[in-house]
Parts: structure tokens; C-alpha cells; sequence
């Protein structure tokens, strides 16, 4: 198992803090996370862009022999960005894109996508039963039924969800 695979499963939800309806994890304990699996991880900070009257911060972190680079927006309380940040504010951004790079090597990289835990990977399915119970509608209705049952059981599955679908297509076609 790489050593991503093994961090995006880390459950950092007892770690998550939230701030007008927003989730983040502490860069302090992203970093201390880090640094027990990876002594020698390190990071860096590129100079800060400016948008306009906003700012861009960068991040890089370099950990597993890798080097992940995130940027972040200098943002208030609501994600907007600022006009004009102050020190404080570029600050603040400075340790979020530092979290968000320590994310990208798996530690807490749900969040972003907006998860309230990390995934396992899926378990294949055999879609075998599903494929044969689409093929034995003989109307509209049932085509319809049997899809919605298949595509429930399935859903996490790419590969099952293929096979359904080309099998209701198939009926479909036939059915027409």
C-alpha cells in the first residue's frame, strides 16, 4: 500500500474544526500528523501573488519524496477574498495553504472534497444478478425500477455501473 493510500484513510473528523459553517483542520496538528510519518518532511512558501486588490499564497510540501504545492486565496470568514490583506490575513493563508499541501499528501484531503469522512475504497460488485434482472423487464416501468435498484446497489462501483447501464440501454433499445 502506497503511503498515500494509507494517510487518506486517516479519520481526522475528531480533529475537524468548523467556523461559520466551514471545515478546517488545525495546521498544527496537519503538521505534527506529517512529521510522524515523515521526520524529514519539510516546507516552503512561494511569494505571494497579487489578483488585483487580492492576494495568492503558496505552499509546498515536501514529504515521501514528494513535493505537493497548494495555493490559497488570502480569504475572510466567508471565503471571500480580501481587498487589500493585512499581515495578519496573508498570515492566516499562509498556515490554511499549509494544511491544504499537507492534504494533498492524504493526510485530511476529504475535506476539501467536501466529505465528512474518509473513503475505503469501494468493494467491487457482481453485477451479474443486476444485468439479468434488467434483461428480464418487459416494459418501460419495470426497465425503470430494475435500473434504479441496480444503480443503488452499484453506485460506487464504476465498472458495475458500466454493465448496468449498457444493459439498460440494450433493453431499452429493445423494448422501443
Amino acid at each position: 500500500m502506497s503511503k498515500y493510500s494509507e494517510l487518506r484513510k486517516i479519520d481526522v473528523s475528531s480533529k475537524i474544526e468548523k467556523k461559520n459553517g466551514l471545515s478546517y483542520l488545525s495546521w498544527a496538528w496537519a503538521c505534527d500528523q506529517l512529521l510522524q510519518q515523515d521526520p524529514m518532511a519539510t516546507w516552503s512558501y512561494g511569494q505571494p501573488v497579487l489578483f488585483g486588490e487580492t492576494v495568492m499564497v503558496f505552499c509546498t510540501v515536501n514529504a515521501f519524496g514528494k513535493s505537493m504545492t497548494a495555493q490559497l486565496p488570502v480569504m475572510d470568514y466567508r471565503n471571500k477574498a480580501i481587498p487589500n490583506p493585512d499581515a495578519f490575513a496573508v498570515n492566516t493563508a499562509m498556515q490554511r495553504c499549509l494544511a491544504k499541501a499537507i492534504a494533498l499528501h492524504g493526510i485530511g484531503l476529504y475535506i476539501y472534497a467536501g466529505e465528512d469522512l474518509p473513503q475505503d475504497d469501494p468493494e467491487p460488485v457482481d453485477a451479474t444478478v443486476l444485468v439479468e434482472a434488467i434483461g428480464l423487464c418487459t416494459d418501460m416501468e419495470q426497465l425503470k425500477t430494475a435500473f434504479a435498484q441496480a444503480y443503488k446497489v452499484a453506485s460506487k462501483d464504476k465498472d458495475a455501473l458500466k454493465l448496468i447501464n449498457d444493459a439498460k440501454e440494450l433493453k431499452k433499445k429493445e423494448l422501443s
